[in-house]
């Protein structure tokens, strides 16, 4: 079972002539946990949530999609807010209200094999101190597997260099590592993506994958190395795009045996072929949630699999 750690919080898409808003229930952690549970990976989201009327959307979109939730004990009591826009291209700008003042992590019982974090969640002090201080004491210990998606936002991030270094930290304490080249080109402006995976893999991780957007993925271990194209779809937008590619890869490595902390050297060296199949599992996840609007990810019934 996958336990995430973040941010959970309501998108309010502005329309065309950003006169009125949709809502919608999104948050990157979110999206993954849900992510998850459609394909039908069980999951428990520990995240930050109001009684408030967005908190309230949230938790009951969550439970309607088979998310377990676990309410983290906090210092703010009102549900985090993103105002997005659109580009011509699907791509969304985000305006932020955000609250991530977490005081403790959740408790990680033997039911659980991995902890996926990332985004705000990893970057928003108070309570990316305290996911320091979990992910920390989880590296030492090596009782569950660490997955991290960075999903840098620069408009909250605080200067390139203080970033990197808050990244590359956080790499270090992670299994699994799922960045997009976006990221990548706001932290290392002057190095391609694959010489950036290389360098995280020596930081410690077993797998580095880096998303290319329309381009494919690429992913790293110590003994194999693929780049797989993207699926060509129509694009309504990118909206939970790389969230669905991250459900999809711990589902694929759940399915496989290889997501469990036990089984680490196994997911070091993951045969080519194999890993090759994971990132293309991922990667159709992550196209037919682009064919639709939102943050909406796929089912396995809508990918034509067996449950």
């Amino acid at each position: 079972m996958v336990i995430v750690v973040g941010e959970s919080l309501l998108d309010l898409v502005a329309d065309a002539d950003a006169r009125s808003f949709a809502a919608h229930p999104g948050g990157s952690p979110a999206n993954v946990a849900v992510g998850l549970a459609r394909l039908g990976s069980p999951v428990t989201l520990a995240t930050q949530l109001g009684d408030d009327l967005p908190g309230r959307l949230v938790n009951a979109h969550l439970g309607a999609n088979g998310v377990s939730v676990e309410l983290l004990p906090a210092i703010s009591s009102a549900t985090s807010l993103a105002l997005a826009v659109l580009d011509d291209d699907g791509a969304a700008s985000y305006d932020f209200r955000l609250a991530w003042d977490i005081t403790r992590g959740p408790d990680l019982t033997p039911e659980y094999v991995c902890l996926h974090t990332g985004s705000l969640a990893t970057a928003l002090a108070p309570g990316a101190d305290v996911l320091d201080g979990l992910l920390a004491r989880v590296h030492r210990s090596r009782e569950v597997t660490i997955s991290l998606d960075p999903n840098i936002r620069p408009s909250l991030a605080s200067t390139r260099d203080v970033e990197r270094t808050r990244v590359e930290r956080q790499v270090g304490w992670a299994d699994i590592v799922k960045v997009s080249s976006d990221d990548l080109q706001w932290l290392y402006p002057d190095l391609p993506p694959t010489d950036v995976a290389g360098r995280w893999l020596r930081l410690g991780p077993a797998l580095v994958v880096v998303t290319l957007g329309g381009h494919g993925a690429y992913a790293l271990t110590r003994t194999a190395e693929v780049t797989r194209s993207a699926i060509p779809v129509q694009v309504a937008d990118t909206v939970g795009a790389g969230d669905a590619f991250t459900a999809g890869l711990l589902d694929a490595l759940l399915r496989i045996g290889v997501l469990d902390a036990t089984q680490s050297a196994k997911l070091a060296t993951m045969p080519t072929a194999l890993l090759a199949e994971v990132i293309d599992f991922a990667t159709h996840v992550a196209a037919v949630t682009c064919s639709r609007s939102g943050a909406d990810p796929p089912t396995r019934a809508d990918l034509s699999l067996p449950t």
